[in-house]
């Protein structure tokens, strides 16, 4: 596909207009002028097309190698996805000389030369050269994954597999889409043939995508991506808890206005004299809030066997009509009298009082900002701190307490260097301390669910409450406590709102985007109920959310609805496994495959297992074979075979 790509797609870009037309290049070393400034002069392309045609050759080669089962494919393979990617670097040098010839040329108006800036920056890789990088890395995976050490390795990452496969069955989908409703662009109105305007349609597609995941190649909209992205975490990691133990919470919504709401009253009407500590007990006062409509669905589950799902569901309209009741007005009739309400702001639109100074969170640029008066200096703390404590956690493995050592060492790197910092250039960026929240309720996830008792105890109701409950774990306890976490988890989401000001405003307000709750569904699917999965589901659902409104504002027929379908036709394949057989994601044992290779039947591989010389042979895991086979295998154990 790759090396087909190379031949059917652009190229390269050399250059874009504000319309999104582009200046295309084929690996024929073609151009093809789309965008409204026809008298802009073309960079020299030459090394480009050289790594291009390399690229392919490599690739070809990868190919024939491939059928006849080489053991160097991996080499081709790695050698293309270089040549790519020298490719992208060497066309971004060309790109940039360009614009700096631009803005040194006096000879142009201030007007033109922003104008050729914007041009030559808009420039970049395409469909052909981003195949051939994406083609010889798997190529060369795929060709490492011959060696035993290497296929240990991946073999760890098969869970991996579904949502991979529906992300990119997801693009596929999603490009038919964008060749069927949006025509090529043509800015210049120069007439196109058949190829050109299968040029043009190709170039829409990957215009498409490439604004919608550039949020995560810059700073500002990185950040901008974060802080969609940091409620999606908390209302994932409710979901995907929840998930873990066996019951599906749809209550997230409800959940995170519960806690909102409990956010925004001790946040407005706390003692002022708590200082920083009314933060704090607001924050609190959010995770129980949502706990405590996560504990309600739990407890009736675990009293009376009625459907969490209904029961969570029943209940977003009780958190909703709670929320209306709070804001929405003044006053209230009740049995013929007018009661006053003091929570609702002054003026027509339903809203609390603002937050008390202290009840804030500040925004992460406020808080790892170590530069100067006028400027901005993110410190490197947190990344040396993370890198500190990756490198010694492995290296302290057999001392005792190494994890925590290891994290005490990266605090205290952490501290010392603080004060350093790299100069960045982003202002206004309403990312805010909450997503740290999260983030501390992701290694809470993880720690509880596989480093504690509760964890284990909580896991296995997940998997089979009756063998659960027969090995002396309380089912109904463990229901209720996964449901009241779940809940927490959604109702910390409040504080990204109301004390982070996420809304430009430190206040409840009556357009609260609680619908988050559900997106947390796809986001727990997408990130296979895992707490790093989570993470990574989150901030490509926060950036392509933000690429969206690149896209809505430069193409005519394509807006953010783009991405309301991605996100449907992810959540789609990854409930149909990515259309992947069992045999693929979830394999048998390998001494199971070598002693069924041997015998014959999976039936006389069990009588008869793999074991080294010498050592005595033990039975392999039951696979759904039948009680009286395994009888057979520990009579031959005890009989010495």
């Amino acid at each position: 596909m790759a090396a087909a790509g190379l031949l059917l797609f652009p190229l390269a870009t050399l250059g874009r207009d504000f319309s999104a037309g582009g200046v295309l290049l084929h690996l024929t070393g073609g151009t093809l002028n789309l965008s409204s400034n026809q008298q802009a002069p073309l960079p020299a392309v030459g090394p480009v097309l050289t790594l291009g045609w390399l690229a392919l050759a490599l690739l070809v080669a990868s190919v024939v190698g491939a059928v006849r089962r080489a053991r160097w494919v991996w080499l081709t393979g790695l050698l293309a996805f270089l040549a790519g990617v020298a490719a992208v670097f060497v066309l971004g040098g060309v790109l940039s000389a360009e614009t700096a010839r631009v803005l040194t040329d006096t000879s142009l108006r201030p007007g033109a030369r922003r104008q050729l800036r914007n041009f030559y920056g808009g420039g970049g890789m395409n469909l052909g050269l981003f195949l051939a990088v994406l083609g010889g890395l798997i190529t060369a995976v795929a060709g490492l994954s011959a060696r035993r050490a290497w296929w240990e390795r991946l073999n760890r990452l098969r869970g991996l597999l579904v949502p991979a496969v529906a992300i990119a069955l997801a693009v596929l989908v999603g490009a038919v889409v964008v060749l069927v409703v949006q025509p090529g662009v043509n800015s210049g109105g120069v007439p196109l043939p058949l190829w050109g305007r299968w040029l043009a349609k190709s170039d829409v597609v990957y215009f498409v995508y490439s604004a919608l995941f550039a949020p995560i190649t810059a700073l500002g909209p990185f950040l901008d991506s974060l802080k969609l992205a940091t409620p999606l975490i908390f209302t994932g990691l409710s979901v995907a808890f929840a998930f873990r133990t066996g019951l599906f919470n749809i209550g997230a919504p409800g959940q995170l206005t519960m806690g909102a709401i409990a956010a925004a009253l001790v946040g407005v009407y706390g003692p002022p004299g708590l200082g920083w500590g009314l933060l704090l007990l607001s924050v609190i006062a959010a995770g129980l809030g949502g706990a405590l409509w996560g504990a309600i669905p739990g407890f009736l589950k675990a009293r009376f066997g009625s459907s969490e799902v209904i029961n969570t569901i029943m209940l977003n309209y009780i958190a909703s009509a709670i929320f209306i009741f709070l804001i929405g007005s003044e006053t209230f009739p009740f049995l013929g009298r007018e009661y006053s309400l003091p929570f609702k702001a002054e003026g027509f639109e339903p809203r609390t009082e603002e937050l008390q100074e202290a009840a804030r969170l500040p925004t992460l640029l406020d808080l790892f900002n170590v530069g100067g008066p006028g400027g901005v200096a993110l410190t490197i703390a947190p990344i040396v701190a993370l890198v500190t404590f990756f490198v010694a956690r492995p290296l302290l493995a057999r001392v005792r307490r190494g994890t925590l050592l290891a994290g005490l060492a990266a605090l205290v790197l952490g501290a010392l260097t603080w004060r350093v910092g790299i100069p960045v250039q982003v202002t206004g960026s309403q990312l805010n301390a909450s997503f740290l929240i999260a983030l501390l309720c992701v290694a809470l996830f993880g720690v509880l669910m596989w480093r504690t008792a509760t964890g284990y105890a909580l896991r296995a109701v997940g998997l089979s409450p009756r063998a659960a409950e027969y090995g002396g774990i309380s089912v109904a306890r463990g229901t209720v406590l996964a449901m009241t976490l779940a809940g927490m988890f959604a109702g910390l989401a409040g504080t990204h709102y109301v004390n982070g000001g996420a809304l430009d405003e430190y206040r409840l307000r009556g357009n609260t985007p609680v619908n988050v709750g559900f997106d947390g569904i796809a986001v727990a699917l997408m990130g296979q109920s895992t707490p790093a999965g989570v993470v990574a589901a989150s901030v490509l659902f926060g950036a392509i959310d933000t690429g969206g409104l690149e896209v809505d504002q430069q193409l005519d027929r394509v807006n953010r609805d783009i991405v309301t379908v991605l996100k449907a036709l992810i959540v789609l394949f990854i409930a149909a496994g990515g259309f992947l057989s069992r045999r693929v994601t979830d394999p048998p044992p390998p001494q199971l495959v070598q002693a069924t290779n041997a015998s014959g039947t999976a039936q006389e591989a069990q009588l008869a297992p793999v074991a080294a010389a010498g050592e005595r042979a033990t039975p392999l895991p039951n696979l759904g074979v039948s009680s009286e086979v395994n009888a057979r295998v520990e009579e031959a154990q005890k009989g010495g075979r």
